[in-house]
């Protein structure tokens, strides 16, 4: 579904990108880029994602690299069906009930709810000694590694050492589908992924996503940030799976908030001439906001039913819509996103 830009004869806009992760949720990006790259006063210059990001990340440059826009939004759209696929004969699946009154929970699914008890007794290493994950062919088919090393998109996507506990950053040339698995790697479901010698956990755990390549990296001074966990919720959770899913949320938060602080700090502080502190300093950062992920708990992202993400792409379009009528006069010259709050109480 095209949309017509009422942006359509402004100037050439450089931007950069930064995706979060969260599993099936991450459709919800599919969805934003879709109606992003329908924008051509913007011009992409790179990516940083994290776990599904980092997918929709490297999808996205890949797709760009063959056939330019159209051949990017194709390209997410065939990754996120061969991810449906993929999980059609998954014994995970929403309850009967849930089906019927049309929740996308699986926290009434007897299995899913066997995973997450047996998660707390067993690891990953004793349930699937194989090490095996159904996103793998997915990834080796629907992306051509060749094509994302050479695209005119840069990509950054974060892992966490599990030695050092530090982030690694993936760019193009490093970028494998073990690459893409350890970016997404949740440590209680899946063994860690070893690369050069070296095991990794999901990128959330210590950059979701990284911010610090698109600002020391690259030319534009606008980040788009593409939320999919909450910052915020209203309320106190107290059953043990709001509890356990507010406190993923805001583990998987943390370090972009804290980058997020140190910008606006810098922007009071730093000196505006060189340097990477004037780098940060000057950063333009938009938000598109998130609404529908108020509404789904955790367990949801392991939902990838075709109707589910589709839900989920077309909020993300409604979303970026909302985001550019509302903010997009903003693109190349100012912030649309307050961060001066995150150093609120600091």
């Amino acid at each position: 579904m095209q949309t017509i830009s009422s942006h359509a004869d402004r100037e050439t806009v450089l931007v950069d990108l930064a995706l979060q992760g969260g599993g099936s949720h991450g459709a919800f990006t599919w969805g934003v880029l879709e109606r992003l790259l329908e924008e051509q006063w913007l011009k992409i210059e790179g990516i940083s994602g994290t776990s599904a990001g980092a997918m929709n990340a490297a999808v996205l440059a890949d797709g760009f690299a063959e056939g330019g826009a159209k051949g990017a939004q194709a390209a997410l759209e065939t990754h996120w069906r061969h991810v449906s696929e993929a999980s059609r004969f998954s014994p995970f699946q929403r309850s009967p009930v849930d089906r019927m009154l049309g929740r996308w929970t699986m926290d009434n699914s007897p299995l899913v709810f066997m995973l997450n008890t047996m998660s707390r007794i067993f690891s990953p290493y004793d349930l699937n000694p194989s090490g095996s994950n159904a996103l793998l062919p997915v990834l080796e088919e629907g992306i051509n590694f060749e094509r994302l090393r050479n695209s005119p998109i840069k990509v950054f996507i974060t892992a966490t050492n599990v030695r050092t506990g530090r982030p690694r950053v993936f760019r193009n040339a490093d970028i494998t589908p073990d690459v893409l698995l350890a970016s997404a790697c949740l440590p209680t479901l899946f063994q860690a992924v070893e690369i050069d010698g070296e095991s990794y956990w999901d990128g959330g755990y210590s950059g979701n996503p990284t911010l610090t390549p698109l600002v020391t990296e690259l030319v534009s001074d606008d980040t788009i940030i593409i939320p999919i966990n909450p910052v915020e919720r209203p309320g106190t959770p107290t059953s043990a799976s709001e509890i356990l899913n507010r406190l993923n949320e805001v583990s998987f938060n943390a370090v972009l908030i804290k980058e997020l602080r140190m910008m606006a700090l810098l922007r009071r502080t730093a000196d505006p001439g060189n340097g990477e502190g004037a780098q940060w300093a000057r950063m333009r950062v938009h938000l598109v906001r998130n609404k529908i992920m108020d509404t789904l708990g955790s367990s949801s992202k392991m939902n990838a039913e075709w109707d589910f993400l589709t839900m989920l792409r077309d909020e993300g379009r409604k979303a970026a819509d909302e985001f550019l009528t509302e903010h997009g006069g903003s693109i190349g010259k100012r912030s649309s996103l307050d961060i001066d709050r995150m150093v609120e109480g600091v």
